[in-house]
């Protein structure tokens, strides 16, 4: 028999709010996190924007040591994991800890840690501290929180950039279908670093007027930071313990374009067939889809052939699909963005309620379906997708829908 996977915590941070409570509330309001950048000197740059995380007590969170020593990236991920555990009620000492493991993704990591050393270093500002080197493994997130939490069922890290905390979610989800594990730590920790940030810079994909989806004066994205984690349980094990269940996770895809290591394929037929793909594992018809929250960069072209994908699968009633572009708010995360907005996305549903894409104002005859522009909706939400697409065509749509208990399971 199929097993149920369930999300019974969710933690985040962001641009818009450090907390679940206070993200969620900014972006039903609308809020734009995008500012100056403080982390670097981003003055040689196309724009001098990101959505940076602000606000976050690094003495609360953290000793004086641990916050010297633990990344950027790795902060953001530690504390957005202790929320997500602690709003699933889990107790470490109470479940089997063979059965319980972490698959995060991953995209800059700690280099900005690293550009500190070797900057530090090359200036003659002394012994640069080589703590600031130990986060250089996409890995080490994943490994703090195995060592705060004592996991040890499966455990690795997933780095395929725009699309690693989706990746990492898909593949959670399987590791309880198969019944290795009954428990998993999933999503995605990333900061911004000037390596990253440079690297869009000169590709001309990053906007200096800020991040605007499917608007027709769309220029390109405002690079993101921050953390998403999910906490996925197998149904009956949640159950046993009386846990609050938030969403059912219901399936996913992946696929590739095979196409250009950055462009996407134009008419959206990687798009398309990662979200049939999805909609099969998971069961549901394209006419059971209330909502999507798309990956919606603010690319010239990524927007477009994201519109073409969804129209290839949902057809005439694409346009009556509310779609939410939270990048406009957040900005792109990169590595931590599918985790982001999975967390938004388990909330829509749990809140009947869908998130607008801000900066919406001219419309693009090339994109022309309903992007929920500039507020919120209220909306009974059965079934929402979650589309995250990456450099290199790797492309991931998530499906979560409310959960119903069975009726030969006691809810």
């Amino acid at each position: 028999m199929r097993k149920r996977v369930v999300i019974t915590g969710l933690g985040v941070v962001s641009s818009v709010g450090n907390s679940v409570p206070e993200f969620w509330n900014s972006l039903v309001k609308g809020k734009d996190g995008a500012k100056e950048i403080t982390a670097f000197d981003a003055s040689p740059y196309r724009t001098r924007m990101a959505a940076e995380v602000t606000g976050l007590d690094r003495e609360t969170h953290f000793l004086k040591k641990e916050a010297r020593r633990f990344s950027r990236c790795d902060q953001f991920g530690l504390v957005a994991f202790r929320e997500a555990w602690r709003s699933a009620r889990l107790d470490k000492d109470l479940i089997d800890k063979e059965r319980a493991g972490i698959i995060l993704g991953a995209g800059s990591g700690g280099i900005l840690s690293v550009e500190k050393y070797f900057r530090d270093f090359y200036q003659g500002k002394g012994r640069p501290s080589p703590s600031l080197l130990v986060s250089y493994s996409l890995a080490t997130t994943t490994d703090l929180i195995a060592i705060e939490s004592g996991l040890k069922g499966p455990r690795t890290t997933i780095a395929t950039v725009c699309s690693s905390s989706s990746a990492s979610i898909g593949a959670a989800y399987e590791m309880i279908q198969m019944g290795v594990a009954d428990v998993m730590v999933t999503g995605g920790s990333d900061s911004i670093c000037e390596v990253s940030y440079s690297g869009f810079s000169s590709l001309k994909l990053v906007d200096p007027e800020g991040c605007r989806p499917f608007d027709k004066r769309r220029q390109g994205l405002v690079i993101g930071e921050g953390a998403g984690i999910l906490i996925l349980e197998e149904l009956e094990h949640a159950l046993r313990r009386e846990a609050l269940i938030h969403a059912e996770f219901l399936g996913y895809g992946i696929c590739a374009d095979a196409y250009h290591l950055t462009a996407p394929e134009p008419n959206g037929e990687g798009v398309e067939r990662v979200i049939r793909t999805a909609l099969y594992h998971a069961g549901v018809s394209p006419g059971e889809v209330d909502t999507i929250n798309a990956h919606g960069t603010a690319t010239p072209f990524n927007d477009i052939a994201e519109t073409r994908g969804i129209k290839r699968v949902f057809g005439k009633r694409a346009k009556e699909i509310p779609i939410s572009g939270i990048k406009s708010m957040v900005g792109h995360c990169l590595g931590s963005a599918g985790g982001i907005e999975a967390v938004a996305t388990v909330l829509t549903i749990k809140n009947g309620v869908i998130p607008p894409t801000i900066h919406y104002e001219v419309p693009d005859p090339h994109c022309d379906l309903n992007y929920t522009p500039n507020h919120s909706i209220k909306r009974d939400v059965g079934i929402a997708l979650s589309n995250s697409f990456a450099f290199g065509g790797n492309n991931v749509c998530l499906v979560f829908g409310k959960y119903t208990p069975h009726p030969t399971l006691s809810p």
